[in-house]
């Protein structure tokens, strides 16, 4: 009987400890949902992106053993690019793990409006790198959306600061053809703005979602005979205006695609026919040999974890994944600095977030030396970088054909502080004194 005893007391000593790890463990981690469409119209889109943002989150684990030494989990949720489905995403895993959810990327400017209004009472920050809403640039009305290295307004500016270099814009028209959604319209002030001041003629064309019927958009075209095209489309609506463009013989050496619309799925359907397209490069481009990517190959592809294919690691919207992972580890990193290594909550995330400082040595430090200009993010600056250069599709890859631009602030700020008050007004909101927070 003794011995029985002994046995149970042991065998119960071990069922304790085993929960008491699995307790430690679950306590010792950090959430981080993922909001994805690998189904539906912007799938070919979607899922590259996807893949870089999972394989990144995976590589931390692997090769760091986490941030700090706390463990990344994740949960993908399927949107489909619909507002609607982002929003049960989001109401669904904000609250999931020991701290809750580190933050969202919703990869949709729809879904980042409706995610706006919800976050601040939540505690959660939006990660919106490349996309959203561009007045959210300002963190004193802002708090809790971070539209990282670069918005809409910034993009449009930097594409009339390349085109005005070839020549003056007076007398001359430019075409934007855009997806007719938030994302879509984001540029127009701006376009609007400088067409005034450089005194050309903004033709705007905006197609239906999902965008693959433009037929009647391209004749416009071939009777306006814009002398550039400004394409904001996404998925198929790309390839098919690529398309369409070969068809009535619209010059692609005059068409520029926002970051969005410059990526491999947009080209290859029509190759060699695409060749001359140009397009904004959020920074990086197809890069496929920096340190991230050597590290990919090494912890995860060559042991067959990782999630897309091999060879498309270090494709445009790849790279973009793997970026915008990097950004909200780096944003946990920074809150650990601050609050403890352990598990942050989203309330320290978005401290961390709103004092990034990823300068040079440390691009090089974590692989992506090559890739990026520095990031540093204030509370009157969400964005944290405003450059941007051009890459055009030679037929096979994209090269670099720009130097460096940094988008006009004097122009810009103005907008953003404008746009930003009256948001304050229209939801109640008192702004943030951000000298007291510098």
């Amino acid at each position: 009987m003794k011995t029985i005893l002994n046995k149970v007391a042991i065998a119960a000593g071990a069922l304790c400890a085993m929960a008491a790890s699995s307790v430690f463990s679950q306590a010792n981690e950090q959430f981080v949902p993922v909001l994805v469409y690998r189904t539906g119209a912007y799938a070919p889109n979607g899922v590259p992106w996807a893949n870089g943002f999972v394989d990144y989150l995976k590589l931390i684990n692997e090769r760091d053993g986490g941030i700090n030494g706390v463990k990344i989990t994740y949960e993908e949720c399927e949107t489909g690019y619909a507002t609607d489905r982002g929003v049960e995403c989001y109401e669904r895993l904000k609250g999931k793990g020991p701290t809750g959810a580190t933050g969202f990327n919703p990869l949709s400017t729809g879904i980042t409006f409706a995610l706006i209004d919800k976050s601040p009472a939540d505690k959660v920050p939006v990660f919106s790198t490349g996309y959203g809403r561009s007045e959210a640039v300002d963190g004193s009305v802002f708090p809790w959306t971070f539209p990282l290295m670069g918005t809409y307004w910034t993009a449009a500016d930097i594409l009339v600061q390349h085109v005005s270099k070839k020549g003056s814009l007076k007398g001359k028209k430019i075409a934007l053809v855009y997806h007719d959604s938030p994302f879509g319209k984001e540029p127009i002030p701006v376009l609007e703005l400088h067409a005034k001041k450089h005194g050309f003629e903004l033709v705007k064309l905006p197609v239906t979602h999902p965008g693959l019927e433009q037929k009647s958009t391209w004749l416009q075209i071939r009777q306006q005979k814009p002398d550039y095209v400004f394409l904001w489309g996404w998925g198929g609506m790309n390839s098919t205006a690529i398309k369409e463009a070969i068809a009535v013989s619209y010059p692609r050496l005059q068409m520029y695609g926002v970051w969005w619309s410059a990526a491999e799925p947009d080209v290859l359907p029509d190759d060699e026919a695409a060749k001359g397209y140009n397009g904004l490069a959020l920074q990086h481009s197809s890069e496929k040999d920096a340190g991230v990517h050597k590290d990919m190959m090494k912890f995860l592809y060559d042991k067959s974890k990782g999630t897309g294919k091999k060879e498309e690691v270090g494709n445009v919207l790849y790279n973009r994944g793997m970026i915008s992972a990097m950004l909200v580890v780096e944003s946990v990193r920074k809150g650990q600095s601050k609050f403890g290594k352990k598990p942050v909550t989203g309330e320290q995330v978005r401290w961390g977030a709103e004092n990034l400082n990823i300068d040079n040595a440390r691009i090089k430090a974590i692989g992506f030396d090559g890739m990026l200009q520095p990031i540093k993010t204030s509370c009157a600056d969400h964005e944290g970088a405003h450059k941007a250069r051009i890459h055009t599709w030679d037929g096979k890859a994209w090269s670099y054909t720009s130097d460096w631009y940094e988008a006009d602030r004097s122009i810009l700020s103005p907008m953003i502080a404008a746009q930003a008050k009256k948001y304050a007004e229209e939801k109640k909101i008192t702004p943030r004194d951000c000298k007291k927070e510098s």
